[in-house]
């Protein structure tokens, strides 16, 4: 078994991670993710190996998760009910996905966790990035035919049907999907999203999708959900991990510390965008990350002996093509947001210099 080594923490390390964490927050709050897709694969980057950034993204993230469930519970946008049962059950996902990590640390050692993660890594964000980019050019049409109002989801023909079902001794009331649905249907989505959420610390690609689609949650109560189930799989997977020795609290303190204030203005940068700009963000923030990864593979499979080695030159020139692509993705990423932030300040400031001169000319 090998043992798993923390790097060291430089001031510029810190710097960079503080960065990291800044653009991965606003991304998060521009998007409406937890931005860990961008920042596993960049603490990876770092030198992190895969198990420990995961481990460590997870300790970040639940904190703030419980802060945004209890702000938007204040407004009744969370089914607190439903989110507890499904974190129960992601906690099951987390718990076994610990040990699908931690069996691999064992026998491969560190480059396993790195390969095992990437690849989770470029099969997911292929997924869930091709759906959203599918989504991006549906609401574009939209919105160039005059029709681009944002309408609710309607309520899909599988969530109609799980309503619809009753199992005696295994139903609850779904605040959310104003229904009653059974805990058996729980189950495998939260396993789910607990399952994905330990392998790449990002359980919400699982989450938010099923309880829209499957279960027939309005998507704004199905996002303020997500936190309460992100909240109980990161206080669980931070004390998994945690006794595996795999956590690092300086990356994830640092990285919180970055994310805390971009957040913030991400979320403010959507203000001033449609929603299909956001969605094509979105998408190309994740196929840029899934190419940054995906060149990262062949290094770590050579170091395996799963492929005949790479020339020392050929890995190197690989590793620089997957920094530069990942870097490419943060500053599209900070780009996108700022540019919308300086937009909507530039509009402000126009309009209220209009009014200002309406009311001098009225007076």
């Amino acid at each position: 078994m090998e043992l798993i080594d923390f790097i060291e923490i430089t001031p510029l390390t810190a710097i960079l991670l503080i960065l990291v964490g800044f653009v991965g927050g606003m991304v998060s709050g521009f998007i409406g993710s937890g931005g860990a897709f961008v920042l596993t694969p960049a603490m990876m980057t770092l030198g992190a190996p895969g198990i420990v950034a995961v481990a460590s993204n997870i300790c970040h993230k639940f904190p703030k998760a419980l802060v945004g469930a209890v702000k938007r519970n204040k407004y009744g946008q969370v089914d607190v009910k439903l989110g507890l049962m499904l974190g129960v059950f992601a906690e099951a996902g987390v718990l076994f996905g610990k040990y699908v990590m931690t069996g691999i640390k064992n026998s491969f050692g560190a480059v396993g966790t790195d390969l095992y993660v990437s690849a989770m890594f470029v099969v997911t964000l292929a997924i869930v990035g091709g759906f959203v980019y599918k989504d991006y050019r549906k609401l574009k049409a939209l919105d160039d035919a005059g029709n681009g109002d944002e309408q609710p989801v309607p309520v899909t023909r599988l969530a109609r049907w799980v309503q619809s079902v009753r199992i005696p001794g295994t139903m609850i009331y779904s605040k959310g999907a104003q229904a009653e649905i059974s805990v058996l249907f729980l189950i495998p989505i939260g396993f789910a999203t607990g399952f994905l959420a330990s392998a790449i610390a990002v359980g919400g690609f699982i989450g938010v999708p099923a309880m829209i689609y499957i279960l027939g949650l309005p998507a704004i109560m199905a996002s303020a959900t997500e936190l309460v189930i992100a909240f109980i799989m990161g206080l669980g997977g931070t004390l998994f991990y945690g006794l595996e020795g795999v956590v690092d609290i300086r990356l994830a303190m640092l990285i919180l510390l970055g994310s805390l204030f971009g957040v913030q203005l991400g979320a403010i940068g959507t203000t001033y965008v449609k929603d299909y700009q956001v969605k094509f963000t979105m998408a190309v923030i994740m196929l840029t990350v899934l190419f940054s990864r995906f060149f990262y593979i062949p290094g770590y499979m050579g170091q395996l002996g799963m492929i005949e080695p790479l020339p020392e030159t050929t890995a190197h020139m690989l590793k620089l093509a997957g920094d530069a692509i990942l870097a490419v993705a943060l500053f599209v990423g900070a780009w996108t947001v700022l540019s919308a932030l300086m937009k909507g300040i530039r509009e402000h400031r126009r309009q209220h210099v209009s009014h200002t001169d309406k009311v001098g000319v009225t007076e």
